[in-house]
């Protein structure tokens, strides 16, 4: 199974790549990740659950960095396995600057998957890859702009602060 997209992203290359490199902060975007564990230099153990039709469960595995170019490109490996099968897989991020305040991100990737769950179809596999990677990206465009808003408050509230004095 092959991805491929384009993203636009509401931050500068240096706030999207410290997002997607900072595994607290990623943890939160993969969609039914419930751990991410450092297990090394740029490698993380990773528990997720998900299902696509009526199968679904829980996978462990690796996550890892690889061929990083900061702020600019990232290999991002994938390995996991549980009842329901396997995934292995492998995706490359760029980063292009679009003004001062947006990021281009470009995606390739490829995965393969195996075991009853690969019994769904490729169809439904595709669509089910695809409302994933929207849902992580979706996921990073609110916590890009979230992350904004605090310092937009207390600037506002320093400014009328000053005012007031």
């Amino acid at each position: 199974m092959k991805l491929a997209g384009t993203v636009a992203l509401p931050a500068p290359p240096d706030e999207v790549w410290s997002l997607f490199t900072d595994p607290a902060r990623l943890s939160r975007l993969l969609p039914g990740c419930e751990r991410l564990d450092p297990d090394g230099p740029d490698r993380y153990k990773a528990a997720v659950k998900f299902g696509i039709a009526a199968i679904s469960g829980k996978y462990a595995g690796t996550l890892e960095f690889a061929e990083k170019k900061q702020p600019h490109s990232l290999v991002i490996k994938m390995d996991g396995k549980g009842l329901p099968g396997f995934v292995k897989g492998e995706g490359r991020i760029e980063l292009t600057p679009k003004g001062e305040s947006e990021t281009e991100l470009t995606y390739t990737g490829e995965a393969q998957v195996g075991g009853v769950i690969a019994s769904v179809g490729q169809r439904m596999l595709d669509a089910a890859a695809r409302k994933i990677v929207q849902q992580f990206f979706e996921s990073a465009k609110a916590e890009l702009v979230s992350a904004k808003s605090p310092a937009v408050e207390s600037s506002s509230q320093s400014k009328s602060r000053a005012k007031g004095k």
